[in-house]
């Protein structure tokens, strides 16, 4: 049995319109002989009603009283409901289908609400629905506990269930729908000249989609480089095949790949930088500082220690938060909101000298703050005021050529 797994995010499934695209790319795979098990994630984004921001919205989130264990409850719902009209819309047009939960299509993970890992695969049912059906539709994000209650695996979790279907099954590929023409060199929505990537490696791609790049979640790449299944990110509207993630660039065994200086610019917003500054013991306001966030739940990022005290970043969401809990700690926190993180990412840079002085020189020269910086082998990191964003991310696009074939 040859089989796709096809994902399709919530632009992808947020109406008619969109979903009739969608079908068309599983008509094709019926055609070329694959069954196809499709995901899909709750339909459109914030405002629409069964996105999962909106149905967040229902309780007040983050202001709201419900347990992890509740809210889990409550974001499944939107991959639920977007798995019956899809599996529907399949019947209306002649495709035999069905629908299956996360957990129905046997992702069992551990307990851990909100960001469940998954710790077993059996598809056993998807299998047998696939001897008697075209297409199996999985709602994605979810899974069970072994306890047997209803666990979401964390933003960008139906890009995992597909990565997690398809090293199940064996697939040929796996097929991420998104509504760009594949992985760009950048947000095509703030850089106008970004274009799209024939071909990048699982490392490359992971890198891009730690530091912000939304067309796939890290989690599903590392899940499918184990497996060693291709996955190709690709656009609803397109027939086109778009962008290829596999092992290597290059199809000639023990060929060395010629790694791209830099591969792509991404980009977070919706950042705050928060500066502790030690007035007695330094090394008691780091330990203090970094437990407080974790028993609030709080993720921290771009951290800097120092004797004089911390820097670190936070998503806006929980500025407030955190800002109480340190001042009833004793301390004053020095707090910037409203930043953006952007990442120079390529594994071609590493030893390299120069790039960093490049980084600097081109945002220095386009007028932008840098807040703060850090570095690791593939990937440069500058915190940035958000208004300066765009400007940003298009001065370092055009430094490394990244427009350019």
């Amino acid at each position: 049995m040859k089989v796709v797994v096809q994902k399709f995010g919530g632009t992808s499934v947020r109406d008619e319109a969109g979903r009739a695209k969608a079908i068309e790319h599983i008509q094709i795979a019926i055609e070329q002989g694959y069954k196809v098990v499709v995901t899909v994630s709750a339909m459109g984004r914030k405002g629409d009603p069964y996105a999962t921001d909106s149905l967040l919205d229902l309780v007040g989130f983050p202001a709201s009283n419900i347990s992890s264990r509740e809210r889990d409850l409550l974001m499944s719902c939107g991959e639920t409901i977007s798995s019956v009209v899809f599996s529907n819309e399949l019947k209306r047009a002649g495709i035999h289908s069905i629908a299956l939960t996360g957990g129905q299509a046997g992702f069992i993970t551990n307990g851990d609400f909100t960001k469940a890992k998954i710790i077993k695969m059996d598809a056993t049912r998807v299998e047998e629905e696939l001897d008697s059906h075209d297409v199996v539709v999985v709602a994605g994000f979810q899974g069970r506990s072994e306890e047997n209650e209803i666990t979401t695996i964390g933003r960008g979790g139906s890009d995992t269930t597909a990565a997690a279907l398809g090293a199940s099954l064996q697939a040929d590929f796996v097929d991420i729908f998104t509504d760009v023409e594949g992985i760009m060199t950048a947000d095509p929505r703030i850089v106008d000249s970004a274009r799209a990537l024939d071909k990048v490696t699982y490392n490359d791609i992971c890198n891009l989609a730690y530091q912000g790049a939304k067309v796939i979640h890290p989690r599903a790449v590392e899940i499918a480089m184990q497996a060693e299944v291709p996955i190709r990110v690709r656009s609803t509207y397109s027939v086109d095949e778009g962008t290829l993630v596999t092992s290597s660039r290059e199809s000639e065994a023990g060929k060395d790949i010629p790694d791209r200086l830099v591969t792509g610019i991404a980009h977070i917003s919706g950042i705050t930088q928060i500066r502790v500054l030690a007035k007695e013991e330094p090394y008691q306001l780091q330990s203090e500082v970094f437990k407080s966030m974790a028993e609030a739940g709080i993720s921290v990022d771009f951290i800097n220690i120092s004797p004089s005290g911390v820097v670190y970043t936070i998503e806006d969401l929980y500025t407030n938060r955190a800002v109480e809990i340190l001042e009833n700690l004793g301390y004053t926190p020095e707090v910037i909101r409203n930043c953006a993180k952007v990442s120079t990412v390529g594994a071609g840079m590493t030893g390299v000298p120069g790039v960093t002085a490049k980084i600097v020189h081109t945002l220095t020269e386009a007028g932008v703050q840098i807040l703060q910086s850090a570095d690791s082998h593939t990937t440069i990191w500058v915190l940035i005021p958000q208004d300066d964003l765009v400007t940003a991310v298009n001065a370092l696009h055009k430094v490394f050529e990244l427009d350019l074939e």
